[in-house]
């Protein structure tokens, strides 16, 4: 559908941000530096040491006078209670602070768990969920985006076409089809359909290029490929050179259908004129109790090294996921949802659309994401909750102020990855009243939510519920990320205000924390701790350094091992190093990241020995572009006659990170990636812009 003039205007003015803009930016990050950072609370001071003693004498003397004072059993009982709590007040000084938040949350967390027990023993997969959904609500809109509109009626029935028609093509329980597609409003009816046969759908994503794509189609065993026609010319290089030999499916939508660029890849069935006279095929009448643990969908992520890995998701996992957000945040079926991330991902395709599939909720969808468009879209829309992760987040504040910013109707944010030193900043300029941030990994049960508006934290356990609750905080090496252990060879927890790996035990029975792991076994078990605190327990290894506070709050800290996050995605250097290794036929290379002032995430940078500088950073720089999407291209390049290394021959990454692009102490040439794509000499003018924050990153 055609976009109005606004939102043209809107899109065109995303390309790029003015001078003033740039200084404006400048001034929030400093402002927030200055007075918005997060507390953690890691030990009392004397006075609330005092305070805290003198209210337990006081309870206590309350307690006696009313109850134990003509019983010497209860007397001696209360003393040896209160003799305990006065020699720990930092316990009793969390407990009651925390005691109004905990109530609420044990109460939404037994909520969650007897739906999911519920969905679990009836064999409830998603697709009947949704069917659930769709019959009780059959006009109301469904998926919103742009002008056009799909009602729970429409995507249900687009759903069972695509289910009777893969089934006409052969396709059974256990196949597995790939799906290559920008968002849009039939994406999740697409897998949805699949899901009725069995069909496990892998959501591919839509950035990658070359032999990354290829092996994310073939890591699946994928039976089928399902492409957008705006996708085509990423699957035309593969078809051309006969590495990829598997039926494709072809959509294409109707206002593009004849469009140059938009053809009738050959071979190819066009699906859209296929579904047009295609019968409708029903759900089953009853459920088989073991269908709600088959598995679902393949989502991707890079994991802690290598190519991208295909994470199993189980449809009680998606359950889970989408509900655990929709029941602590009290997300209500009458709400409206602006999802404007990626559907491939987790946070747009599973916690966001979960909320149309399973709760009936209506979800808008965007395309790709505008900073501009993004209130826009909320207010035309009438949105009530929106999503987030935190580079979101920051491009919002980029844009200039406007007052109309805070006439939207959203009473709730949710996601992961809000930057504390803008937290403060964001919630007060644009008026949103109450922040949820999520933790936890697509393929992980490293579950943490924050439901009270703390600055900073990514979720929270009871401190009476530590030892009790799956996730744990390990004490480790940080510069490997090694567990460390103890004499009797277990590992040890993190006191307050002590860094360690979050980790999180494996229990199978509950959907709270079972490890579905990935496609490849062998991935999978590379995620895992055996023999943790106990011999024979599992524990799932987040690859996340976290602190806690004696309140039972988590705060992020950093990764461990060689991936870094950029620009809301995880960068696996190792897929890195190979391409460039390729390009350039030079024995080493390392990729890293590097912090850059201002900016969440590390970048990426790329450090080559070229003793001799014959590197053509011109063909690099196309190679890079074909082969990687733009959040994996490294932004520095660093040639180098050796790179450093340790006794045992291993590359010392840490002193290259540290060490960075600071061209007044480095002597090697230090490049830099242009926006025209191009990697050129990294001068004075951008490095000090880089350190400013006026890059326009």
């Amino acid at each position: 559908m055609k976009m109005s003039e606004n939102e043209k205007r809107a899109d065109l003015e995303d390309q790029g941000q003015d001078q003033q803009q740039q200084q404006q930016q400048q001034q929030q990050q400093e402002q927030e530096q200055a007075g918005g950072k997060m507390e953690i609370l890691l030990e009392l001071n004397l006075k609330q040491k005092l305070a805290t003693r003198l209210g337990t004498v006081l309870v206590a003397t309350c307690i006696f006078v009313g109850l134990c004072w003509d019983s010497a059993l209860a007397s001696l009982t209360l003393g040896a209670v209160v003799a305990l709590l006065l020699r720990n007040p930092t316990f009793v000084f969390a407990l009651v602070m925390t005691a109004s938040r905990d109530v609420k949350a044990f109460q939404r967390f037994v909520a969650l768990n007897i739906y999911l027990l519920r969905k679990d023993r009836g064999g409830f997969t998603v697709a009947r969920c949704f069917q659930e959904q769709a019959r009780r609500r059959p006009k109301k809109t469904c998926f919103v985006m742009d002008d056009r509109r799909l009602s729970f009626a429409e995507a249900l029935e687009f759903s069972q076409k695509i289910a009777g028609y893969f089934k006409e093509r052969g396709l059974q329980e256990g196949d597995c089809v790939a799906l290559l597609m920008e968002t849009r409003l039939e994406y999740p009816c697409i897998w949805l359909g699949l899901s009725q046969l069995g069909v496990i759908t892998a959501l591919i994503n839509s950035n990658l290029r070359g032999e990354t794509l290829l092996h994310s189609i073939r890591v699946a065993n994928a039976k089928a490929l399902i492409v957008g026609s705006e996708l085509l010319d990423v699957l035309k290089s593969l078809r051309e050179k006969e590495q990829l030999d598997v039926p494709i499916y072809q959509y294409t939508d109707d206002e593009v259908r004849g469009v140059a660029g938009h053809d009738l890849l050959p071979g190819a069935v066009d699906l859209v004129i296929a579904l047009r006279t295609q019968t409708k095929l029903q759900l089953p009448r009853t459920a088989r109790p073991e269908e709600a643990r088959s598995k679902l969908l393949y989502v991707y992520t890079s994991g802690t090294t290598g190519l991208p890995k295909a994470a199993v998701i189980t449809n009680l996992r998606f359950l889970f996921m989408s509900a655990g957000s929709y029941y602590m945040l009290r997300i209500s079926s009458n709400d409206v949802v602006y999802d404007p991330l990626p559907l491939y991902h987790t946070a747009g395709g599973i916690v966001g659309v979960g909320n149309a599939i399973l709760n009936g909720s209506t979800v808008v969808l965007r395309k790709k994401f505008s900073a501009r468009n993004f209130w826009l879209d909320c207010n035309r829309h009438s949105c009530t909750v929106a999503q987030y992760i935190g580079e979101l987040c920051r491009y919002l504040l980029a844009t200039s102020y406007e007052p109309d910013q805070q006439q939207h109707s959203l009473r709730l944010m949710y996601g992961n990855g809000l930057r504390p030193q803008i937290w403060s900043k964001f919630v007060r300029q644009f008026n949103i009243p109450h922040v949820g941030e999520i933790y936890g990994a697509t393929e992980g049960n490293s579950n943490l939510i924050n439901i009270t508006n703390r600055v900073g934290a990514i979720g929270f356990v009871p401190v009476y519920g530590a030892r009790l609750y799956p996730v744990q905080v390990l004490r480790c090496d940080e510069y490997t990320g090694e567990p460390l252990k103890d004499s009797k060879g277990h590992c040890i927890r993190c006191l307050p205000g002590q860094a360690g790996l979050l980790v999180g035990k494996v229990d199978a029975r509950r959907a709270v924390s079972a490890f579905h792991g990935y496609a490849d076994k062998g991935a999978s078990e590379q995620k895992l701790l055996r023999n943790v605190f106990a011999s024979g327990d599992v524990y799932f290894n987040s690859g996340d350094m976290v602190v806690r506070d004696i309140l039972g709050y988590f705060y992020f800290k950093d990764r461990t091992g060689d991936t870094f996050r950029w620009r809301g995605e995880n960068v696996a250097t190792q897929e890195v190093e190979a391409i460039i290794t390729n390009c350039v036929g030079l024995e080493d290379c390392v990729v890293y990241g590097v912090q850059i002032p201002h900016v969440e995430g590390k970048a990426g940078m790329a450090a080559i020995v070229d003793p001799d500088r014959k590197v053509d950073m011109d063909y690099l720089s196309v190679v890079l572009r074909g082969s990687l999407p733009p959040y994996a291209r490294p932004l520095f390049i660093r040639l180098l006659d050796e790179i450093p290394r340790t006794a045992t021959f291993k590359l010392k990454k840490r002193e290259l990170a540290k060490e960075a692009y600071d061209i007044g102490q480095l002597s090697d040439p230090i490049y830099y990636l242009n926006r025209d794509g191009i990697y050129r000499p990294l001068s004075q003018e951008q490095y000090e812009s880089l350190l400013s924050g006026k890059a326009g990153l």
